[in-house]
């Protein structure tokens, strides 16, 4: 089957110090932890056929961190997409902010918009800023308001990759949720 919409949520490579976030709003101590899934290095989620699996006309939203974002780019390029527009999940709820080496805590996450051919756009986002909660399903988890969207502004057939639950209407790849396609170099 080939997809008019992909949505992926790679395990990117944190090195060895994997994350740490602050607690209480970013007022409490720094916490290291160790991620709690195995990541992929940047050629091993750059060499997935996902160019496959897609429509000629297809749309893919791929999530990634400040610190992987200039290699996001390079996977879209991989996978035979061109990057056209970025969109924000700005954290709320009193999310644990992300520590780093830059200027600012870590309070948001970045999905990165690309298409291959001339996929219609359904209805047009509001905003390019998306406010939602964090961490309900877990440490990287994605708040289900954005598969929401994606299905408001991109037709379907669907496929989200690095799934970590089904959706009705959706097919899944993933270690966490079942697997409807093959993923083989």
């Amino acid at each position: 089957m080939k997809y008019r919409t992909i949505v992926a949520d790679p395990p990117w490579d944190y090195g060895k110090k994997t994350w740490a976030s602050i607690t209480h709003g970013g007022t409490g101590p720094r916490i290291e932890r160790e991620l709690p899934y195995a990541t992929m290095t940047l050629d091993a989620i750059s060499a997935l056929p996902v160019a496959m699996l897609a429509d000629t006309d297809c749309r893919l939203f791929l999530w990634t961190t400040n610190r992987h974002l200039p290699n996001a780019v390079g996977v879209l390029d991989a996978w035979e997409f061109r990057y056209t527009q970025g969109l924000v999940w700005r954290k709320t709820g009193n999310p644990s902010p992300f520590a780093g080496s830059g200027v600012a805590l870590q309070a948001h996450e970045y999905l990165l918009v690309a298409t291959r051919g001339k996929p219609p756009v359904s209805e047009q986002l509001k905003s390019s800023v998306i406010d939602a909660p964090a961490a309900v399903f877990g440490h990287s988890a994605k708040p289900e308001c954005f598969l929401d969207f994606i299905e408001q502004v991109s037709q379907g057939p669907y496929l989200e990759l690095f799934a970590r639950r089904q959706r009705l209407g959706w097919d899944t790849w993933g270690n966490e949720a079942l697997n409807h396609v093959e993923l083989t170099a």
